[in-house]
C-alpha cells in the first residue's frame, strides 16, 4: 500500500484494509448461515459478494488493474452504499449498508489493489486456530492506531477495558452498552469475561445478545462491526449514530441497560442544537459532561456503570458540571473513583483521566437526600520502573493488580514521607461541603523529568508519527472536498 499514490498515512492504510476485511469476514459468516439455514439469501447482490469478485482461482480470470478499480469504484461501493434498509431488516444485514455508508476506497493502482485483496483472501477464517490467531492480529492493528493521529481516540488500552469489565462482574442475561463504542474495546472485554460464565446453549444465546454499541464516526464503526463478527457475534447490535442527538427525557425502560462501560469522547464542545436535547440545568458544553447525563438517563434501575472521564469533570465548578455531579451523588451511588496516570492514552493525548464506578440505586445507610453514602478515591501510581506509559512500555493487566488488591480490602493510604493521600473515603455530605470538588487524592506535582536519550527519541518519534498521520488525514479531507486528483 505504501507504493500506492492514493494512500497517505497509516490511518488511511488501516481504513483501506478494514472494508476489505469486513467483506472477507462477512463472506465467511455467510458460509455458516448458508450451511445452517435452508432458505438463506444474501443481502449483498451476487456480483458484489466477496467470493464472486475478490477470490482469485489462479486461472487468470480474476479482476485486476483498471477493470478491478472500475468495478470497486463504480459498482461495489455505490451498490453497498445504497442497499435498501428498513426497520424490519435484520441487524446482520443492516450492518452491511451502515459499514459502507461513509467508507472510502483510496487505492489508485489496480494491480496493487489485487495484491492486497489476494493476501486478505488467503486467510482461512473457517479454521479455529487461524481465526483465533487473526483475532490477535486484528487487536494489534487496533492498538497500532493509537499513534495514527486522530484514529487514536478510538482505542482504550485493553488492560484498562479488561480490568473495568472484570470489576463490573458481568452476569448472563444482562445487557451492556457502550454509547460511544469506537472500535469495540469495551464490548470485547465484556464478552471475554462473560464467556467464562457460559454453560448452556441458552447461556450462549443470551451471551450473543448481551451487547449494544453506538458509534458516531464511520471508520471506527466499521472496525467495531468487524471486531464483533470476529468474536462470533453474528448479529451485532452496533449502530452508526450519535448518542447525543436524542432528547434524554424521552428514554423509556426499554432504552436502558443493566451495565454501561465506556470512555466517552472528551475535549470537544457541542453546539446548541445538541445541547437542546438536555434539561437546561444539565446542558453542558463539554462532550464528556453530556455523555455523563446520557449515561445517567440510560442506566437501568440497580444498573452498574464504569466510565472514564477527564480531570476537568472532577474539579469543574461551572453550573451544568456542578449540577451533573450533584445529580450523580443524590440519585446514584458513586462509590469509587480511580485516579489514572496521565500517560495511559499516550501518544494520542496526555490528558489525565479517572474511572468513575457508580450504581443506579441507593447505598445502604445513605443519608436522606442522597443515594451515595460514601465515595472512595484511589490513586493508581505508575508501576515501579516506569516513568510513563508509551508504545514500547504500554499499560499491562498486572499494573491494575494493586487496585484489585485494594478493591476488596479498602483502607485509607497516606504516603508517610510526603503526607500525600493515595486513598481516602469521603461521605456524600463532605463532597457537597467541598462544592462537589471530586479532585481528591491527586497526583503529586512531578519534578521536570529528564529522560534517557533513547526514551526521548522514542517519545519524539511517537509524537511525530501522530502529527504526520493527523496532517495526512487533514490534507486528504481537503483534497476530497476540492475534488483534486493527485
Amino acid at each position: 500500500m505504501r507504493n500506492d499514490a492514493g494512500i497517505n498515512g497509516d490511518a488511511q492504510r488501516i481504513e483501506q484494509i478494514a472494508w476489505m476485511l469486513f467483506l472477507k469476514i462477512y463472506d465467511e459468516k455467510e458460509n455458516d448461515w448458508e450451511f445452517n439455514e435452508d432458505d438463506y439469501k444474501s443481502f449483498i447482490p451476487e456480483n458484489c459478494r466477496w467470493r464472486n469478485w475478490a477470490h482469485d482461482e489462479g486461472d487468470g480470470e480474476a479482476l485486476t488493474a483498471e477493470a478491478l478499480l472500475d468495478f470497486v469504484n463504480n459498482t461495489l461501493f455505490p451498490t453497498l452504499k445504497s442497499l435498501e434498509v428498513s426497520p424490519t431488516t435484520p441487524m446482520r444485514s443492516a450492518i452491511v449498508r451502515a459499514t459502507f455508508e461513509d467508507a472510502n476506497q483510496y487505492m489508485k493502482d489496480g494491480v496493487l489493489l489485487r495484491q492486497v485483496i489476494n493476501v486478505i483472501d488467503e486467510l482461512d477464517l473457517s479454521s479455529y486456530e487461524e481465526s483465533h490467531a487473526f483475532g490477535e492480529i486484528y487487536e494489534t492493528i487496533l492498538k497500532e492506531m493509537q499513534s495514527a493521529g486522530t484514529a487514536g481516540e478510538f482505542y482504550t488500552p485493553r488492560a484498562l477495558t479488561d480490568f473495568m469489565a472484570e470489576i463490573i462482574h458481568p452476569q448472563i442475561g444482562e445487557k451492556m452498552a457502550d454509547l460511544a463504542c469506537g472500535t469495540g474495546g469495551f464490548l470485547t472485554s465484556w464478552l471475554k469475561v462473560l464467556d467464562t460464565k457460559v454453560n448452556t446453549a441458552e447461556d450462549r444465546e443470551k451471551y450473543s445478545q448481551s451487547i449494544y454499541g453506538i458509534e458516531k464516526k464511520q471508520f471506527p464503526y466499521m472496525l467495531c462491526v468487524t471486531n464483533m463478527l470476529l468474536h462470533n457475534i453474528e448479529s451485532p447490535e452496533v449502530n452508526h449514530g450519535n448518542s447525543l442527538t436524542k432528547d434524554v427525557l424521552n428514554y423509556t425502560d426499554d432504552d436502558r441497560f443493566d451495565v454501561i462501560l465506556m470512555n466517552p469522547p472528551y475535549g470537544g464542545n457541542e453546539k446548541n442544537d445538541v445541547k437542546r436535547h438536555f434539561p437546561s440545568d444539565l446542558a453542558a458544553s463539554e462532550t464528556a459532561d453530556l455523555f455523563m447525563v446520557v449515561i445517567m438517563y440510560r442506566l437501568a434501575k440497580n444498573g452498574r456503570a464504569a466510565v472514564i472521564l477527564p480531570d476537568g469533570f472532577l474539579f469543574g465548578t461551572d453550573g451544568p458540571k456542578k449540577a451533573i455531579k450533584e445529580k450523580l451523588l443524590r440519585e446514584f451511588n458513586l462509590h469509587t473513583i480511580i485516579r489514572l496516570p496521565g500517560s495511559i492514552f499516550a501518544p494520542y493525548t496526555s490528558i489525565a483521566t479517572n474511572i468513575l464506578f457508580f450504581d443506579n440505586k441507593k447505598a445502604e445507610g445513605a443519608q436522606t437526600g442522597f443515594s451515595t453514602k460514601e465515595t472512595w478515591f484511589y490513586r493508581m501510581d505508575m508501576p515501579e520502573g516506569y516513568k510513563h506509559f508509551s508504545k514500547t512500555k504500554p499499560m499491562k493487566s498486572e499494573h491494575c493488580q494493586p487496585i484489585r488488591d485494594w478493591w476488596n480490602n479498602r483502607q485509607e493510604i497516606i504516603d508517610e514521607e510526603t503526607g500525600d493521600e493515595k486513598s481516602r473515603c469521603f461521605t456524600a455530605q463532605q463532597l457537597v461541603d467541598l462544592q462537589y470538588n471530586l479532585d481528591q487524592c491527586k497526583f503529586p506535582k512531578d519534578e521536570e523529568e529528564v529522560l534517557r536519550p533513547e526514551e526521548l527519541l522514542q517519545q519524539y518519534h511517537e509524537k511525530r508519527a501522530a502529527l504526520d498521520a493527523k496532517i495526512d488525514q487533514t490534507l486528504s479531507e481537503i483534497q476530497q472536498i476540492l475534488e483534486i486528483d493527485l
